[in-house]
């Protein structure tokens, strides 16, 4: 084996780690980087797409029957821009964490850094308690929606079994992701997952516009207030998915490039997103506020099966997603974060799948948790603490100063980055969390008292549950 070569490349103030010459000859080794070994901007790019739509896709009819048709389309491209916005911002404070740490000599090429270690680094330990705490709930609880999904999709095809059961065996099969040791390593599986959800987005629309608006069709949302923002904070939800951005950052050989990644990867998304639920909406009308997940109303073919399946096989991959960085904090917290076993580390790692398997079985209602989780953790994890934390590290004239990264010319510098910056703090305080959070919860807790905890079959047909 050729001797590991470490080049120091300086690029500005930033100074990059890479490795060389591992093997480069070795067809063996070839193959793993092409299918295993990504970090790439390509392979950032599909890792942000593939993971910031997977089963919302479906809810996403749901929420425009509870907001209607122009306030859905509104939202989704006003939340669009506002997520692509502060997963800016959090690449900007990765930079900005990294280059200090590494003038310092720090070496980050056996440890994957974490958002709440950017936070710890940039403005102290109170600041990380309250990263770790959002983002690690947050990301529990995109898990437990994952493995919701797979249950609720899976029964559309084989009803023999009822939703609970289906969570038990997808629990078990979504506890596999403890194998996969980093984001490098979902190269392949980012871009199959893209594929997958394109088609699904594609059959949704299509298969929409072919069956044609049902007798009777009502267009009615918005109608409630409550509804109107559940379905806002689902949109909220659906473009925050950037929890895991830091971790994706590090994946990349050259995370300096991944300024305008994410909004390349929500333009992609949007293309996706807006023509399936605008066409399931204007087919089924209200049907959908009894019915959160798109499939139930489609009439059962082939076309619609292996959309079900590979759907299936996305969220398998997106609870990988979500799950990679809480296993990442397990690691660190019990000590075996840098051991070279991956059996070592994959066994470590099977007491976080545990509480995400309980929570799922526990509120099982599809839809309607993804507006709640939006409004009470997505709100601060991917919006407003980033937004802040930008603010005040950069409130030192020395900081703005020597910053790595400078404001971009079209917003007016600092004073116009400070104003967008408030502006997204104020806005998803007030309407993301306040009225988000007032009208999920309610809605939500409506859904306990309809169907109970640890319900066997939610919205299943009454002769099936």
């Amino acid at each position: 084996m050729a001797s590991e070569k470490v080049e120091t490349v300086i690029a500005g103030n930033y100074i990059e780690m890479e490795r060389e010459g591992e093997d480069s000859k070795s067809n063996k080794s070839k193959f793993s980087y092409f299918f295993w070994h990504g970090g790439s901007a390509y392979d950032a790019w599909f890792s942000c797409a593939s993971n910031q739509v997977a089963q919302v896709l479906l809810t996403l009819p749901y929420s425009f029957s509870q907001l209607g048709m122009l306030s859905g389309i509104l939202f989704q491209l006003f939340y669009g821009l506002m997520g692509s916005w502060t997963a800016y911002l959090i690449s900007v404070l990765y930079v900005e964490y990294r280059t200090r740490k590494e003038r310092e000599k720090v070496d980050f090429r056996n440890h994957v850094i974490q958002w709440f270690e950017v936070l710890d680094g940039l403005l102290g330990k109170h600041w990380r308690n309250i990263g770790l705490f959002f983002n690690c709930t947050f990301l529990l609880f995109g898990s437990v929606i994952q493995l919701i999904a797979c249950a609720s999709n899976i029964y559309y095809i084989n009803d023999n079994l009822d939703k609970r059961t289906w969570t038990y065996i997808f629990g078990a099969c979504c506890a596999t992701t403890i194998f996969i040791p980093s984001f490098h390593n979902y190269r392949i599986w980012s871009f199959v997952g893209l594929m997958m959800t394109s088609y699904t987005a594609w059959y949704l629309t299509i298969a929409s516009l072919i069956h044609g608006q049902v007798e009777g069709v009502k267009h009615s949302g918005p109608s409630k207030m409550v509804l109107y923002f559940t379905g806002a904070t689902n949109i909220l939800y659906t473009f925050g998915g950037h929890a895991v951005t830091v971790e994706i950052m590090h994946a990349m050989w050259k995370p300096q490039k991944f300024k305008l990644i994410y909004l390349m990867a929500t333009l992609y998304v949007l293309t996706l997103t807006l023509p399936s639920a605008s066409a399931v909406y204007w087919a089924f009308g209200d049907m959908l506020l009894t019915h959160s997940n798109a499939f139930a109303l489609l009439p059962r073919t082939g076309f619609r099966d292996t959309a079900v399946i590979l759907m299936l096989i996305h969220q398998f991959i997106t609870f990988g997603f979500a799950c990679t960085p809480l296993y990442f904090v397990w690691e660190k917290f019990i000590g075996v974060h840098y051991t070279k076993s991956i059996f070592k580390r994959a066994l470590s790692r099977l007491p976080v799948v545990i509480p995400i398997w309980f929570l799922a079985i526990l509120f099982p209602f599809f839809g309607p948790i993804n507006s709640t989780v939006g409004s009470l953790l997505v709100s601060f994890t991917v919006y407003i603490i980033p937004a802040l934390a930008h603010m005040i590290t950069f409130a030192p004239a020395a900081a703005r100063e020597n910053a790595v990264e400078r404001p971009p010319k079209f917003l007016g510098g600092w004073a116009g980055l400070y104003s967008m910056n408030s502006f997204v703090v104020i806005w998803v305080l007030v309407v993301g969390f306040g009225f988000g959070g007032w009208a999920s919860l309610l809605h939500f807790i409506q859904q306990v008292d309809t169907f109970g905890l640890f319900t066997k079959c939610y919205q299943c047909p009454p002769h099936k549950a």
